[in-house]
């Protein structure tokens, strides 16, 4: 409840106080950016949790709160949501492998299609997901599809289950209402800023880049035969609130119906009964995948 808080605060800052801050105070009050950005991983986090059911346990409660910081985000909840089950349930798999190269499309195209995936791009993609609601249903189904077609027999499972997904009437009619909302809410706060309007629209691209490098980075050149498809790093203990632990992600795979607030604990009882189960920092691994495309087998 405290980091619900601190969110919630730190939205009403970003789409009202702010905005108020700069128009009397100008250029010195451009520091709040700081903040705002650096507590993005604790937004995210505050979402996955109730994704994963934990953020309330009234389970009603627990989806509308976390469809509310997800508008706020902005992000599609139940897209989001659906992405993120299924890429519990198919971790590493040939879509849920970012970091690969694909061996169709020109190496050099596929590059810079990555380095633009780290430094925003996925964010962005999150962002325009929401317009394929607006399309006729087949035509989504299709797109779908092709764009996950697979001879192998967990390819198809998962084409199967996108396509569904992407077919699914009342899914559609809520992903389309919540980015509805998303575009009022951040209009409003685009009117409020006025001329500073580019303070806001940096401060949520440097959001959308801390996202987009956060995403896959437990997973970056992990191969399949690795625990859990995933790892933990290390991180100072001042920076585990705000990651909420993000940094023992193969605990979180290993153990998805865990809060992760027991994830702690269970890494000190790893580090117990054997070597220290972490790899590299944090955010030395979140610099490593700059250097170019994974390998998996």
């Amino acid at each position: 409840m405290a980091l619900l808080g601190l969110v919630s605060t730190a939205v009403l800052v970003q789409l009202i106080v702010w905005p108020f801050l700069l128009r009397h105070w100008g250029v010195s009050v451009l520091w709040v950016a700081v903040p705002l950005v650096l507590l993005t991983p604790m937004h995210w986090g505050l979402i996955h949790e109730s994704i994963h059911g934990h953020l309330l346990p009234q389970r009603r409660l627990n989806e509308w709160l976390g469809r509310v910081l997800a508008i706020a985000f902005p992000l599609p909840y139940d897209a989001v949501r659906f992405g993120h089950l299924m890429h519990h349930r198919y971790t590493r798999e040939s879509y849920d492998r970012p970091d690969v190269h694909d061996g169709v499309t020109h190496h050099l195209l596929a590059r810079i299609g990555y380095y633009a995936h780290l430094l925003g791009g996925f964010y962005l993609g999150e962002l325009a997901l929401p317009l394929l609601t607006f399309l006729p249903a087949s035509w989504v189904r299709r797109l779908v599809a092709h764009k996950l077609r697979s001879e192998e027999p967990v390819g198809r499972d998962v084409q199967r289950l996108f396509v569904a997904f992407a077919g699914n009437a009342e899914r559609r009619s809520l992903i389309r209402r919540d980015w509805m909302l998303s575009i009022a809410l951040h209009a409003c706060a685009f009117y409020l800023y006025g001329a500073w309007w580019p303070a806001l629209a940096i401060t949520m691209f440097l959001r959308g880049v801390w996202i987009s490098l956060a995403d896959n980075l437990p997973h970056y050149d992990v191969m399949l035969d690795e625990q859990g498809r995933a790892r933990n790093f290390r991180a100072p203990a001042i920076w585990r609130p705000v990651l909420m632990n993000h940094h023992l992600h193969r605990l979180h795979h290993l153990h998805p119906t865990l809060p992760w607030t027991a994830l702690s604990a269970l890494a000190r009882e790893g580090d117990a009964a054997s070597a220290p189960d972490t790899e590299a920092g944090y955010f030395s691994a979140a610099l490593r995948q700059f250097r170019g495309f994974g390998k998996v087998r």
